[in-house]
């Protein structure tokens, strides 16, 4: 039976794991044909930035990764449109992340309540 499974970002991607890890995680899930689907909100909306510079935290980038997220099946990555102008942003920040074979935007850009139902929708919500 096909799960729901919501990945809820709510970290920035350097500093810690937590970011790569999820991303893995991300990864096995939609490899085992579950419906997989990413939700950004307060300091997570920071990993889909286009133009993030890791050199000076000894990281590597692997945020280019999300935008090949629909070869892995990965439907749908919802973003918080407050957790976005809270911190000066706007969509055109981000990474354009699109479906491979349609070139459709996967980014579905939410308020705080569309958020809370889809975590609500889900069969399992995993935090990072």
């Amino acid at each position: 039976m096909r799960k729901k499974l919501i990945y809820l970002y709510r970290r920035p991607p350097h500093g810690t794991i937590y970011a790569w890890e999820a991303l893995q995680t991300v990864l096995v899930g939609a490899a085992f044909d579950q419906s997989v689907s990413l939700v950004f909100v307060d300091d997570g909306v920071y990993q889909l930035l286009k133009h993030s510079d890791t050199q000076a935290t000894g990281m590597k980038n692997f945020m280019p990764i999300y935008q090949v997220l629909g070869d892995y099946e990965v439907q749908q990555l919802y973003v918080d449109q407050q957790a976005l102008a809270e911190r000066g942003l706007t969509q055109d920040d981000l990474w354009p992340i699109a479906h491979p074979d349609t070139e459709a935007s996967l980014i579905t850009y939410c308020d705080t309540a569309q958020i809370s139902a889809l975590l609500t929708a889900a069969d399992a919500v995993f935090s990072f």
